[in-house]
């Protein structure tokens, strides 16, 4: 964090202004060498051809935050075909609005040229793009331009590779130092611009441990249906972000204090109650809080666990209701309802079908676990997928007791135990379970005889 003198920025029932606030090098503590080598090359050439260079966004604010950036962008007043021009590892992407990709190897650097303001606000209000953000022509700009098309002032900050000064337009370094999460200009425009801000004010605040500003937070509740008219695609990677990025379980909490889970996933919402306990809520959480719990341990994660353990609870509702009303067997109900679920999912979460293969992989486990005896328990644990079955085999026991308690209890035993243990748990299954080991015996003997 840096001191500096305050910006002209809003108060909490106020529009935040854009004023250049410019912190020399001996001001802050962002150093090159926490820089990566690949960004520092694309912003001295670009530099050195005579073209601003400025890194930008979440790599400053992380870096005046003391933490890693998980990526560096680049921000200049070259154009993308200036840019391809000067290295021949770029590729341009983008329909609308041009980005060059500067690759290096699996590391990509993002440049974009300084967006401008659009010579007429209002002429395409209507229209929107493939992501769900409203359409207005991309014209390039100036870096004070770009900077007031930003979304929070935390993220409006430039560091400037000619002087090494930081280039605070929105305030945002006042903000860091007070921890607040706050959007520039008017916030329900801003939402309107892009309902997925609402998600990104909400991601920030867990993330940096911030809270949301009074006037940012203000629409958030009445706006929510917005994100109803995202595309899906769009909002299965911003799920990823908010879920799976090491503070899952506190976004989940903000995510339902501000009325937008329910528009994530409104089959999960209908099985919430007032007082949090309900078998959903419970294994939302111990699913979060484990999974957060892997990723700062630096172990890998599978997103389709997390789904399948979101939507377990409203699938057997809707098992429930198709052995009531068309009398379908346990299994048989499953099995369907698994489809019913999962279609109605991928409407606002477009789930892609290798995760949602894995989903039904996960949940067809929960059937067959406890089908233990013979050979079939060694079998199951060849399984691909047998170990995410069994984790949420242990959730669900966490979560239920009793039999499911018990079943995880003993999958866990018996993955633990030497040869003859194993053998004697699954000889005491037919112990427990006489008759079922004489109608296999029975069939054996019938087809002995023929």
């Amino acid at each position: 964090m840096v001191s500096t003198e305050k910006s002209q920025h809003a108060s909490k029932d106020t529009q935040t202004e854009i004023k250049l606030n410019i912190i020399e090098r001996q001001k802050h503590h962002i150093s090159r060498q926490d820089i990566s080598d690949n960004a520092l090359k694309v912003l001295y050439r670009l530099h050195n051809a005579g073209y601003d260079a400025f890194l930008v966004g979440g790599g400053v604010r992380d870096l005046l935050l003391d933490k890693q950036p998980k990526d560096f962008d680049i921000a200049t007043n070259a154009t993308p075909e200036q840019i391809k021009h000067l290295f021949r590892n770029c590729r341009l992407i983008g329909r609308r609005f041009r980005l060059a990709h500067i690759m290096f190897g699996r590391d990509i650097i993002e440049v974009a040229t300084f967006r401008g303001h659009h010579q007429e606000p209002a002429k395409n209000v209507s229209a929107q793009s493939d992501e769900g953000m409203l359409l207005r022509d991309n014209v390039y700009g100036s870096v004070d331009e770009d900077a007031e098309r930003r979304d929070f002032t935390i993220n409006a900050m430039y560091y400037n590779i000619a002087d090494y000064s930081i280039h605070d337009y929105a305030g945002g370094i006042e903000d860091l130092n007070s921890g607040v999460i706050r959007l520039i200009g008017d916030p329900e425009t801003r939402y309107r611009e892009d309902p997925v801000r609402m998600l990104r004010a909400v991601r920030f605040a867990a993330k940096l441990d911030m809270t949301i500003a009074e006037n940012t937070a203000a629409p958030i509740r009445p706006l929510a249906h917005l994100l109803e008219d995202i595309p899906a695609a769009r909002l299965f990677e911003e799920s990823l972000k908010l879920l799976q990025s090491g503070q899952g379980l506190k976004t989940y909490h903000l995510l339902r204090e501000y009325d937008l889970f329910s528009k994530l996933f409104p089959q999960v919402a209908e099985e919430f109650t007032e007082e949090g306990h309900s078998q959903t809520e419970k294994v939302i959480e111990l699913a979060l809080a484990s999974t957060d719990r892997r990723i700062n341990d630096g172990k890998r994660i599978n997103p389709a666990f997390m789904f399948a353990a979101l939507l377990w609870y409203p699938l057997e509702k809707q098992a429930r209701q198709l052995m009531e009303h068309r009398h379908f067997s346990y299994y048989d109900a499953i099995m369907e309802a698994s489809n019913i679920v999962l279609d109605k999912q991928v409407k606002s979460i477009a789930i892609p079908r290798r995760h949602t293969a894995t989903i039904r992989e996960i949940w067809q486990l929960q059937l067959r676990l406890p089908r233990r005896n013979g050979k079939r328990a060694s079998r199951l644990m060849e399984l691909n997928k047998f170990r995410a079955g069994f984790d949420f085999l242990e959730m669900r026991g966490e979560v239920e007791q009793g039999d499911v308690a018990e079943l995880a209890k003993w999958w866990r035993t018996f993955q633990n135990a030497g040869r003859n243990m194993r053998q004697a748990m699954i000889n005491d299954l037919g112990q427990s379970n006489p008759g079922q080991r004489r109608r296999r015996n029975y069939r054996n003997k019938k087809k002995s005889a023929q």
